[in-house]
């Protein structure tokens, strides 16, 4: 799973420190690619579901 590595190092560190501030812009920046790839899978894994069950 790739958020838990994330989820780990925010858990780390200060808020409200810089190094925080910087980790999270980081955060931020792989956690939603990552969640975009999920959804397209999530998609096309139900798109493929809803073709086979039509045939």
């Amino acid at each position: 799973m790739f958020n838990v590595p994330l989820n780990d190092a925010l858990a780390k560190v200060d808020p409200a420190s810089t190094d925080g501030a910087s980790l999270w812009v980081s955060y931020l920046t792989n956690w939603t690619n990552w969640n975009h790839v999920r959804t397209a899978t999530a998609l096309a894994a139900a798109a493929s579901f809803t073709i086979a069950i039509a045939n």
